[in-house]
């Protein structure tokens, strides 16, 4: 028997952005769109809800026209409602040709919310179904409150699906709307669905309310789903979807399943979704947080040195990232010796106790320590000639006044000569950085990293009154630059960090004189 091919939708530009908070732009979401299609290769991806808004009209059209224009139309998705051919209509204007239609799967919904009987709401969904053939529009059916359905009215179930499977519908979506069900309730279910009707395809739609979005999805698939509906950073109402990336390696590792995903780019998809969402990834979030690839306790990095002993399938080059061994006070010899190797920085056993131990020291005080602090450490316990900063910060102003845009200037040393320079910008930082370009620019001929995340935080265990802790992160051509800078101001400990970012390029390049 092969491997068992899953489809995957994905629904972060309709259902993700029912997550409370976010709302993507046009452009933002023809990005996400791009990216989802043509670098991941997900199946599918449900982009709007018909008739929400102009704005979401003219997204989804940008969607559309791209999609066509690189062949990929029918993998684009729309929900629509029966609405007496609103949503249809709403839908083929956009130039999109599929659409998902949401029905109630549910006894109570039906006569509640709807307050129509069974046969009124199936007689609504045929023409809906019809109406939507004759724009040359395929059909999807949602099947709302499934799983509720499923448990307090069968019969209500298979009436719909008895009347509804001779229409012309392509796949029947089964959502655990309000996330109830626990993995042995869909497996029941699921089974009950396929052996009742065998030739049918069936999309599984998980919501986290319990936290078994991704544990439903996989039995699901174990009693004949052939779709899953998946988010980016499981975003989505209430406690979300289940994650794209959480489901994609589940599927292939706990269940030899096939899917057209590329691994390698769900951590791009991710930052993307972060950036534009606004909601941020917990670091220890399956495959795409920060700290998931990252060993702590030293007795791991020594098993790895020892044969990779601390390993599993998830290696972190699968998913185009690397793995790091933190700097704190569970370190110990092996994680620090990970570190200078990587570096390439050799001490003797010797050294190497005595940098552990102040890492250890400063782990204690709840400092944070990177790797891009590493030769400092070193240089300031064995007491060498610390190399002296090629890059000085002279005297710097920064100003901000009603009305107008704050300014800086700056006077910095580098490699011995100084340099002056002014600029206005978004804030008293950005003015600063950008008159700090200029002089890279214009006096040096270069560039040096673009600024990719910036935090300020109070230093864990610290007073609000007291220091200020800025760690940026910088992207110098796809390598990721960490510096942190500590200061009662904000902007001194954004510049402190700047600075040292600055010193570690500059004796990279004059290394490769």
């Amino acid at each position: 028997m092969g491997q068992k091919y899953v489809e995957i939708l994905d629904s972060t530009l309709r259902d993700g952005e029912q997550t409370s908070g976010v709302s993507f732009l046009p452009h933002e979401k023809l990005m996400i769109a791009r990216m989802l299609l043509r670098d991941l290769n997900v199946d599918r991806i449900e982009v709007a809800s018909a008739g929400v808004s102009e704005g979401e009209k003219e997204a989804v059209s940008m969607i559309c026209r791209y999609a066509r224009q690189t062949d990929m139309l029918d993998r684009v998705e729309v929900l629509g409602f029966v609405d007496g051919g609103a949503s249809i209509d709403w839908v083929a204007s956009c130039g999109c040709r599929t659409v998902n239609l949401l029905a109630k799967g549910s006894l109570k919904h039906c006569e509640q919310q709807l307050g129509k009987s069974p046969n009124e709401h199936i007689e609504d969904i045929r023409q809906m179904v019809h109406y939507a053939h004759e724009k040359g529009v395929v059909v999807n059916l949602y099947l709302e409150d499934w799983s509720n359905g499923m448990k307090d009215s069968p019969k209500y179930v298979y009436q719909l699906m008895d009347a509804l499977c001779d229409v012309g519908i392509r796949r029947f979506m089964l959502p655990d709307t309000l996330g109830i069900m626990n993995p042995l309730q869909c497996v029941e279910y699921f089974r009950k669905m396929v052996k009742r009707y065998p030739d049918t395809h069936f999309d599984f739609h998980a919501h986290n309310d319990y936290d078994l979005a991704v544990s439903n999805s996989l039995a699901a698939v174990l009693s004949g789903a052939k779709g899953l509906h998946v988010t980016v950073n499981g975003l989505g109402e209430r406690c979300g979807n289940a994650p794209l990336s959480s489901v994609q390696v589940i599927l292939k590792d706990q269940f030899n399943a096939k899917t057209n995903i590329r691994e390698e780019k769900l951590n791009d998809i991710s930052r993307m979704v972060e950036g534009y969402s606004g909601i941020a990834v917990a670091p220890n979030q399956p495959i795409i947080g920060d700290n998931v690839f990252t060993q702590v306790a030293g007795v791991h990095a020594d098993g790895d040195n020892k044969g990779d002993l601390y390993h599993n399938a998830l290696v972190p080059e699968r998913f185009g990232r690397k793995r790091e061994y933190a700097l704190g006070k569970n370190s110990g010899k092996a994680n620090i010796a990970k570190n200078l190797e990587e570096l390439g920085l050799e001490l003797t056993p010797e050294q190497t106790r005595r940098v552990t131990q102040r890492i250890t020291e400063l782990g204690d005080k709840k400092e944070i320590v990177t790797q891009d602090d590493l030769p400092f450490i070193v240089s300031d316990v064995l007491k060498h000639d610390a190399p002296e900063d090629k890059v000085k910060l002279v005297s710097y102003v920064v100003s901000t006044a009603y009305g107008l845009k704050p300014g800086a200037n700056i006077k910095v040393e580098i490699n011995g000569r100084q340099y002056e320079a002014g600029a206005t910008g978004d804030g008293q930082y950005d003015a600063f950085v950008k008159a700090l370009r200029y002089v890279y620019l214009k006096h040096l001929g270069r560039t040096f990293p673009l600024l990719a995340n910036y935090q300020v935080s109070i230093p864990p265990g610290g007073r609000t009154d007291a220091l200020v802790q800025t760690v940026i992160t910088w992207n110098d051509n796809g390598r990721l630059l960490r510096t942190r800078g500590l200061d009662a101001d904000q902007t001194e400990a954004a510049i402190k960090a700047t600075f040292k970012m600055l010193n570690i390029i500059e004796n990279e390049y004059n290394n490769e004189l």
